[in-house]
């Protein structure tokens, strides 16, 4: 029904060759219950450096564990190319692929553990299946064993150890043949916030001790903003937005990246505080705040790096004669920098108001007017 788009010259092969993954024009296409074709991922492009925690965000359905297999082939796409350090998955026979695909480990939801198998039974199959002599396997196993924390209970079977032990057994089960990339499918939603952020710190060890470039598949941006480099948002079967995660979470475009980033950093005023500026904006339309009474202007700053730390605020309010009230803000730590989001009502002259926007734009603080929502 589809084919596979050979289209792509040497030349674009060779130019993206300092990537680790390279994804061109992906689509991926099922049959309906009416026999109509559904588009579960349609025309992606993007690419994944050397290195880097990458992640793939969206609500259910939005095509990212499509994605996510179709990039070790274990769905075929039905048009593109998955090329992983410059091997082209989609061009490879059968047995090549099977031979490619020990350098892409996957971790899942549910973990996948053989019930039958110890810990360390488990963690050493892909090895056995790989043929790799019994001494050798011991020795790889009780170093991953070290990796994530499972010495003593390398003994235990599945159903003696808790829901992050079994995802850390996923995990260096997923890393027994030294693969170059991994693939992560919403590893942590199974489990409680404080197993997820070991699990997280777990990833982020890995990525960092073994250059491992890493793939993470979740529908909670709190996972992106603990422990991604970069972030691709996808909202029916497409690429909405990608880019540095700082950079997303200070200037989110798409309607999709907003929504997710408003369940870490509230976006929305709380109802309370919304029916107290109606009421004032109500009254200033009346007449009944007096005449000397200044423009009332809601703005949302975002700020981040040096820009956190410096009083910007107390210097526009002293330099445009503004009042200033806080309405709503936060301050999280995102790759490493701070980040701080905060709604304020601005009130003065319109001129003042306008010229301390411009002010606060030049110190690098992304100024959205709010207005509309009052």
């Amino acid at each position: 029904m589809f084919r596979l788009n050979n289209t792509f010259s040497t030349a674009t092969l060779a130019a993206v060759g300092s990537n680790m993954i390279n994804i061109q024009a992906v689509s991926q296409h099922f049959q309906g219950p009416q026999g109509q074709l559904i588009a579960a991922v349609s025309d992606v492009s993007m690419s994944i450096r050397k290195g880097e925690i990458f992640g793939i965000i969206g609500r259910s359905g939005a095509g990212k564990s499509t994605l996510v297999r179709a990039i070790n082939l274990l769905s075929r796409p039905d048009e593109g190319r998955i090329i992983i350090d410059g091997n082209d998955l989609t061009s490879l026979s059968a047995q090549a692929l099977r031979a490619a695909r020990r350098d892409i480990g996957m971790i899942f939801q549910h973990f996948n553990l053989l019930s039958s198998r110890t810990v360390a039974g488990n963690i050493a199959l892909p090895l056995e299946l790989a043929g790799m002599p019994k001494e050798q396997i011991t020795q790889r196993v009780n170093v991953l064993l070290e990796l994530v924390g499972l010495v003593e209970q390398k003994d235990r079977y599945p159903a003696q150890i808790s829901g992050g032990q079994k995802q850390r057994v996923g995990i260096a089960r997923a890393l027994a043949n030294h693969p170059k990339v991994l693939l992560s499918d919403e590893a942590t939603s199974a489990l409680d916030p404080e197993t997820s952020r070991s699990i997280l710190e777990l990833l982020k060890k890995i990525n960092q001790e073994l250059g491992l470039t890493i793939v993470l598949i979740t529908h909670q941006m709190e996972v992106i903003k603990e422990i991604c480099d970069r972030v691709a948002v996808m909202d029916a079967g497409k690429i909405v937005e990608q880019g540095n995660v700082i950079d997303i979470f200070r200037q989110p475009k798409n309607p999709v990246t907003k929504a997710m980033i408003g369940d870490v950093i509230a976006r929305e005023l709380p109802q309370g505080v919304l029916r107290r500026l109606r009421e004032r904006a109500a009254q200033a339309a009346s007449g009944s705040a007096g005449p000397a009474a200044g423009v009332d202007h809601v703005f949302r700053f975002a700020f981040s790096g040096a820009s956190v730390e410096q009083p910007l605020l107390s210097e526009v309010v002293r330099k445009f004669d503004l009042d200033f009230n806080i309405l709503h803000g936060q301050i999280e730590e995102i790759q490493g920098q701070a980040f701080g989001s905060l709604a304020i009502l601005a009130n003065g002259s319109a001129a003042n108001i306008a010229a301390a926007m411009h002010y606060l734009e030049q110190q690098g603080v992304i100024v959205e007017e709010l207005n509309h929502v009052i």
